[in-house]
């Protein structure tokens, strides 16, 4: 087997990976760079690809799959069921709000949901010459790091993954066998997050600050996973305030419920989405924001979505309060708020006067769980290093050709590697 290297070469964003054996070409993943001006994988011809693997919902993972049924292209797409129902959402929001150039439309991504296919966990899928098996990797609802077999030989992409799991989530699956490449995520390979239940409990201390005080707390997060983490973790620890939520993470919420097979306790699930206050219209949404409590609503980086209405509410008076609880991307307006703590509204900059706080709830492994992952892998891999800047990719790959022997590399975009 050949694997051509299509994007998350030394970046994070349009992730794409092209399988060639024999008989046949199966892409793993193919998504987008969300920036000012968003980047895309290389080109394929649709016609040569045999199917495509989406390893999970995120748009830097799925979100250009569209583009290869704007022709006449008729590929399977596979994944799991909530990946699809998820990658759906987030697809058909980000053609409705991009205020930039997409090659493709609203019906190419009808097409490609006309071509999906349903995986498990842990079945295999005959593609020609190839095998494809789907294991949990503890990321994002449904979210899968991918298993590629041809004559013996064994590719293993970790897409996103997430070993320690979450309030929402099971850890990943490693039970995988012999390998003998290896794709890893090098996100934080560099980097020790900080403990998760240190996160959890400075949260938790900053939402009975503001809220005791007459405040009120806005968390803008992901609307995928990450508002419902944010509200598993407050009622966890028995918050007693309440706490609504607004926005997609609503639609999300309804989606989660319907899989409760994929979550790691759906009873807790079910009953802290039932206990929170969903806001369904533009009164209430009034009404709330002058309210002490919490509001949890995407967009997660402050880029469109209803957290543009709770900011025009919340950023003015010093009683209120913002937890970022998610990636701030360069350029985008949550990182000018982090840094420079201003805001732009309506075409002008205001300066905050709300307490803006960051606490770190990635769904990504840190750099001693990254090892932890390398420390169980069996059989002697060729390893790439992709999906993290340039040095956190460069400098994982000599560590791991140090530590562990193995022959590591961080490739860039355009280079083909055989195995």
């Amino acid at each position: 087997m050949k694997i051509k290297i299509l994007g998350a070469a030394k970046e994070v964003g349009r992730s794409a990976f092209l399988i060639q054996s024999e008989k046949s070409q199966v892409l793993l993943d193919y998504g987008v760079a969300l920036k000012k001006e968003p980047d895309f994988p290389l080109h394929v011809q649709p016609k040569d690809i045999d199917a495509v693997v989406i390893s999970h919902a995120h748009l830097d993972h799925s979100g250009f799959v569209p583009s290869l049924f704007s022709g006449e292209a008729s590929m399977d797409v596979f994944g799991t069921k909530p990946t699809f129902e998820l990658t759906e959402l987030l697809i058909e929001d980000m053609i409705k709000i991009s205020g930039f150039y997409l090659p493709f439309e609203k019906i190419d991504l009808v097409k490609m949901m006309q071509h999906v296919r349903e995986l498990n966990y842990r079945e295999v899928k005959k593609i020609k010459d190839l095998g494809i098996c789907l294991y949990e990797s503890g990321h994002v609802l449904g979210g899968s790091t991918v298993m590629i077999e041809n004559n013996n030989k064994r590719i293993f992409y970790t897409g996103d993954i997430n070993t320690r799991g979450s309030k929402l989530l099971r850890p990943a699956d490693l039970d995988i066998g012999e390998i003998d490449l290896m794709l890893i995520e090098s996100t934080y390979s560099q980097t020790e997050q900080t403990p998760r239940e240190q996160s959890e409990k400075a949260l938790l201390e900053f939402a009975y600050h503001i809220v005791e005080n007459g405040g009120t707390l806005f968390i803008p997060a992901f609307s995928v996973e990450r508002s419902q983490e944010i509200a598993c973790v407050l009622k966890a620890y028995g918050f007693p305030h309440k706490i609504v939520m607004d926005g997609m993470a609503l639609k999300v919420n309804e989606i989660m419920i319907k899989f409760p097979q994929y979550l790691r306790d759906p009873d807790v699930f079910e009953k802290v989405i039932n206990e929170i206050e969903w806001i369904q219209n533009e009164s209430r949404r009034r009404k709330i924001v002058n309210e002490p409590c919490v509001i949890i609503s995407p967009a997660g980086m402050l880029v469109g979505g209803s957290a543009i209405f709770y900011m025009k509410g919340i950023a003015p008076n010093d009683k209120n309060g913002i937890a970022l609880v998610s990636y701030q991307g360069e350029n985008t307006p949550g990182r000018t708020l982090l840094e420079k703590r201003t805001f732009r509204i309506e075409g002008r900059n205001i300066k905050c006067m709300a307490d803006v706080r960051k606490f770190e709830f990635s769904g990504h492994n840190s750099r001693s769980e990254l090892f932890e992952i390398l420390d169980r892998i069996k059989g002697n891999p060729k390893v790439l290093t992709i999906h993290g800047d340039g040095q956190s990719c460069i400098k994982f790959a000599q560590e791991i050709k140090e530590k562990y022997g193995f022959d590591a590399i961080a490739p860039d975009t355009g280079d083909t590697i055989e195995v």
